[in-house]
């Protein structure tokens, strides 16, 4: 989870690299994957797809135990609010997510209302698909709380 990320974890980054446009992402999903080198693109094995990941300096050291770094990745799910506008997250986000513009090397990026769900980024828009307005003064970081269906018998 992005929140787990600390400072310390990405002091070492000089870059990230984007494989996309991400202006037009409302979240991106950031994690801290162990990875073989310091820069490249890295192997993916998640569902849906690699949108980024960060490159380290000559200064970053690997870990004594498995010889690999620590790097941040960024990747979104076949789920996700980019391919389903009107899916699971229409509104909020998942614990992972950051707005992609609050993003820096060195920098773990934070939620913005954009990345809880509105107002709608270009991607949505273009899709001729709007999100439903928010009529609060605040939006909590955390996704909604889905009630549970009482088991059928």
């Amino acid at each position: 989870m992005s929140s787990l990320i600390t400072d310390d974890e990405i002091s070492h980054e000089t870059a990230l690299v984007w494989l996309e446009e991400i202006d037009r992402l409302d979240y991106i999903r950031q994690s801290l994957d162990r990875l073989r080198t310091r820069k490249g693109k890295p192997a993916y094995h998640r569902d849906g797809r690699m949108v980024g990941y960060a490159v380290l300096g000559p200064t970053a050291k690997a870990s004594r135990a498995s010889g690999t770094f620590r790097r941040r990745v960024f990747w979104l799910l076949p789920h996700d609010r980019d391919s389903q506008p009107e899916g699971l997250y229409t509104t909020g986000a998942p614990a992972e997510a950051v707005d992609p513009r609050t993003l820096k090397p060195r920098v773990k990026g934070h939620r913005t209302e954009r990345s809880e769900g509105g107002p709608p980024s270009t991607e949505v828009e273009d899709k001729g698909m709007g999100l439903p307005s928010y009529q609060g003064e605040h939006r909590s970081p955390s996704p909604p709380v889905r009630p549970r269906r009482a088991p059928t018998a």
